[in-house]
């Protein structure tokens, strides 16, 4: 198989949480295999070179104020990367997050509704904006970023187990109902991840200790490029029939 089944060349895409751990992987590798990208950011001041790193590659760079909790930047930095690139062909929402260890019994109404904003219905409405582009051009790759805690039950994480859940079912959703249209819709679903995001909850060796025996297979925690070659699979000529999947990047948490 050539090379370039793996290449993204002449593609542009749009990444959401871009600024650090996953996503800044994710859009270094795009750059990498020769996409132009859009850096959605929470703070668009603050992508901590990220933009000048992807120019310093070949590539053209657009950050972009883009908090997916807020409707009006999802929408808007959308039509930005449109107006800037002339094309929206690679979607990835890989922004999100969840409330921290909390018993289901003790999540509050804002943390229940931040948590669905930022995974769920941000996703869904990032999907949304792009769908007609991708619909008038005949193509379009879209990527959602799920989690293991999708498919498995995490004490304290019920909120984000469940939204998490929604998300891989609506990349199944918009799989069916778009690939009239020349888009695929799949989603990856990483274990823990070594990010800033992490970083906190893995500093304690007792829970460290126990996410590493969980992962069964390799015991080791994951690294941000082992899930950013797979999304950018999935949005390569390699990955063309595959559409409504989840791909599993666990380590063998959740065959046990």
């Amino acid at each position: 198989m050539s090379s370039g089944r793996f290449d993204l060349s002449g593609r542009t895409a749009l990444i959401t949480g871009a600024a650090r751990g996953l996503g800044r992987a994710i859009a270094l590798a795009f750059a990498e295999a020769g996409a132009d990208v859009a850096l959605g950011l929470r703070d668009v001041s603050r992508d901590d070179s990220l933009a000048e790193e992807i120019r310093s590659l070949g590539r053209r760079a657009l950050p972009l104020q883009m908090d997916v909790s807020q409707l009006d930047q999802v929408k808007a930095a959308v039509a930005a990367t449109l107006e800037e690139f002339g094309a929206l062909d690679l979607l990835v929402n890989n922004a999100g997050g969840g409330a921290g260890h909390v018993p289901a019994e003790e999540v509050s109404l804002d943390a229940f509704q931040q948590t669905l904003d930022v995974n769920l219905r941000g996703t869904f409405f990032a999907c949304q904006a792009a769908f007609t582009s991708m619909r008038e051009r005949g193509f379009g790759r879209i990527v959602n970023v799920s989690s293991q805690a999708g498919l498995v039950a995490l004490p304290g994480e019920a909120v984000y187990c469940m939204v998490k859940a929604g998300v891989s079912h609506l990349t199944r959703c918009l799989a069916v109902e778009w690939g009239q249209y020349g888009i695929t819709a799949n989603a990856v679903a990483p274990t823990y991840i070594r990010t800033p995001g992490t970083e906190r909850s893995l500093s304690d060796p007792i829970f460290r200790a126990d996410v590493e025996e969980r992962i069964a297979a390799l015991h080791r925690i994951g690294e941000p490029d082992e899930v950013a070659g797979a999304v950018v699979f999935l949005c390569s000529p390699a990955a063309s029939l595959i559409t409504g999947e989840t791909l599993v990047i666990d380590g063998g948490w959740t065959v046990r």
